[in-house]
């Protein structure tokens, strides 16, 4: 075989297609693109257009709520923690922090701050200063004999039945100042 005689693959090559060059082309007059109207024109994207009818997305209903302020907490278990202090990444003598975390790459970034779920198990005693933690998590560390500090504490629950009782008695009691 000589350096003349090679040629790619049959259909490796394929020939550009060239639009709108005369009907006895095959692709003349419109072109592949049907006839008439908005989408045979150029620079048409119309998504979600059903003609007239009522798009999907309109015949469906909202849902949910975004908060505009909520607050970005970045979730670390005690699974987690216990594994950064048998690895050697974290000191369980020294004070645990927010940027302690982010320093071990225990977690990524802190966002707003960490919250400690009780998910895994936590043997070492140690110390923690951190923005927010579960009430689950919080006994956890207590109950390894470790303290923890926290920010932001875990929310306490209402019953539904104690809610309905002091709104009744607001309502008893006049509800309105006058």
């Amino acid at each position: 075989m000589n350096i003349n005689q090679l040629s790619d693959n049959r259909g490796a090559r394929k020939t550009r297609k060239r639009v709108g060059r005369g009907h006895s082309s095959g692709l003349g007059k419109t072109a592949g693109r049907g006839v008439k109207g908005q989408k045979s024109r150029s620079g048409v994207a119309v998504k979600g257009f059903e003609g007239g009818q009522m798009p999907l997305y309109r015949r469906l209903p909202k849902r949910g709520f975004n908060k505009p302020n909520r607050v970005n907490l970045q979730e670390v278990t005690l699974g987690r923690i216990q594994a950064a202090i048998d690895s050697g990444k974290l000191d369980a003598g020294a004070t645990i922090t927010d940027d302690a975390l982010v320093a071990a790459g225990v977690v990524r970034r802190k966002h707003d701050g960490v919250r400690l779920l009780n998910s895994g198990t936590l043997t070492s005693k140690v110390t923690l200063d951190i923005t927010s933690a579960t009430s689950g998590a919080v006994a956890a560390v207590e109950g390894a004999g470790g303290s923890i500090s926290v920010a932001v504490g875990p929310k306490e629950k209402t019953p539904r039945n104690d809610r309905a009782a002091s709104f009744a008695a607001e309502a008893a009691s006049g509800g309105d100042d006058e």
